[in-house]
């Protein structure tokens, strides 16, 4: 997941409604920053502590390190207490991070927020992780734990009082991060926004081997990759609507016959297209099984997608069995089995009981690209299935404190549909302090700076439809499920 989404904050003039947060009898900030660099944390050493008057903001940057062989740096970023909106933000990470993005501390705070961020325990580079089991619960999730407490930490030391509410942004590998928040500290978080989530870890990464197994052996040119595209765009068009219908796809979920209709469909408009391609396009759609049990591991690339994005990304691999093994050489058996055993327990995100979260109050928003060949959408979706299933089959129990949008066209960033998602920061705010639900959002298409279209983006399993009689768009129901299990063992109990 090399690939970043951005996080998008709300404008300024929005501040002015958190002033009632200020402190009218605020000390001097050089009293504020003797007392943050006296301040003591456990197993941690604060290595800055630095006014940034252009901001105006106060940096703070320290080093945790819980166990031996763990070493995560975090940074929390500080508006002064007049500016403060009196809200603790915990924002994500991407790819297999291993540094911190000053730039969008710079933003929240900016937006009145007190906010922190971590590397999450992989600087300098993912070889960290290599045989190293601290690295490995810190990836997973125990630096963005850590980093939450020591951010809530501070900011109470800077301002005096506590946050009145905390809030998770990440979108990835951030999206990991906060569904294990979700799951394993309900507490740290009043609201958490998950988008396109890298949350099923193990069994993706093995997708993406899967993938460039595959395309080793039989590549594809720019030009037959996109024959492939078109085709699923042009079968599947029957379902969509005048705005997408032959341009993208707004929903990738298929059967094995749709999948074989496009890869004929394809190999008739493009003669290039041999019988080895098309044996290796149902492998790459279908998605990788176990070599001998013929279990699911993870769902395939998403028809209408791009190929390349869905391949690299192989470092777990190397955390596992050493920089020396070939990739080529790892198996979908006993390796597949090796791998999962050793990492999943602590990089998966997969437990569906959120009651915990649910129970004090928590908000949790999730998106998901439909074009998106990084983290298809395929194991979000099954995941709020079972999320759904664990609260007794009750979908309008989940949507009181869950919401899902699956986007239409959306990539990994970009994509050929919706690349300009809609700012969820607010909205689940507005979620948790107000009551206020979401429902239809608003997706966009941005070229040169310009919308060319917006599109209305439903909660699923609702979908926007065309009413030709009004030429409108309108809500209609949508198909629920429709993609096969990642198979338990390959999900298996989170472990500490």
């Amino acid at each position: 997941m090399t690939t970043k989404i951005p996080f998008l904050f709300c404008a300024a003039a929005l501040l002015g409604c958190f002033s009632a947060f200020a402190e009218p009898t605020a000390p001097p900030t050089d009293d504020r920053l003797a007392t943050l660099k006296a301040l003591k944390i456990d197993a941690a050493t604060i290595t800055l502590v630095e006014r940034d008057a252009k901001s105006p903001r106060t940096v703070v940057k320290l080093v945790l390190q819980p166990a031996k062989g763990s070493n995560i740096n975090v940074e929390v970023s500080l508006p002064d207490a007049e500016k403060w909106n009196g809200r603790f933000l915990g924002l994500g990470n991407g790819g297999a991070a291993g540094k911190i993005n000053s730039g969008s501390l710079a933003g929240a705070s900016a937006a009145g927020y007190a906010v922190a961020t971590t590397d999450m325990g992989t600087a300098p580079n993912p070889d960290s992780g290599v045989d190293n089991h601290e690295v490995w619960k810190d990836f997973g999730f125990r630096a963005t734990h850590l980093m939450t407490v020591v951010g809530k930490q501070i900011a109470r030391t800077y301002y005096g009082k506590a946050p009145e509410f905390s809030y998770f942004s990440g979108g990835s590998t951030g999206g990991q991060q906060a569904l294990q928040e979700a799951q394993r500290y309900p507490e740290d978080y009043d609201g958490i926004l998950a988008a396109i989530p890298a949350h099923c870890r193990t069994p993706l990464h093995a997708y993406f081997l899967w993938n460039e197994q595959i395309l080793k052996k039989c590549p594809f040119s720019k030009t037959q990759e996109a024959s492939v595209i078109a085709a699923a765009n042009e079968y599947l068009a029957k379902r969509e609507i005048p705005l997408s219908a032959g341009k993208f796809i707004s929903d990738p979920r298929c059967t094995a016959q749709d999948i074989a209709a496009v890869i004929a469909l394809a190999r008739q408009k493009d003669p290039t297209l041999t019988d080895e391609h098309a044996a290796a396009l149902h492998q790459l759609f279908d998605g990788p099984r176990h070599a001998v049990t013929g279990e699911r591991i993870f769902n395939g690339i998403p028809l209408g997608s791009a190929f390349g994005p869905a391949t690299g990304n192989l470092y777990l691999f190397k955390w596992v069995f050493g920089p020396n093994k070939s990739l080529e050489e790892i198996n979908f058996g006993a390796d597949i089995d090796t791998y999962t055993a050793a990492l999943a327990p602590y990089l998966n995100a997969e437990n569906p009981d959120l009651t915990a979260f649910e129970k004090r109050g928590g908000k949790l928003i999730a998106t998901t690209g439909a074009a998106d060949s990084v983290v298809p959408c395929h194991a979000t979706i099954d995941y709020y299935e079972r999320v759904i299933e664990h609260f007794g089959g009750s979908l309008e129990k989940v949507q009181s404190f869950f919401r899902l949008y699956l986007i239409p066209g959306m990539a990994h960033g970009g994509g050929p549909g919706v690349n300009s998602p809609p700012s969820l920061l607010e909205t689940v705010r507005a979620w948790r302090e107000q009551g206020t639900a979401p429902g239809t959002l608003t997706g966009r298409r941005v070229v040169d700076g310009k919308t060319e279209w917006e599109l209305p983006l439903q909660p699923y399993p609702l979908k926007t439809g065309w009413n030709a009689a009004t030429s409108a768009f309108q809500p209609v129901e949508g198909t629920r499920g429709g993609v096969e299990r990642v198979a338990e063992r390959f999900r298996p109990p989170a472990a500490e």
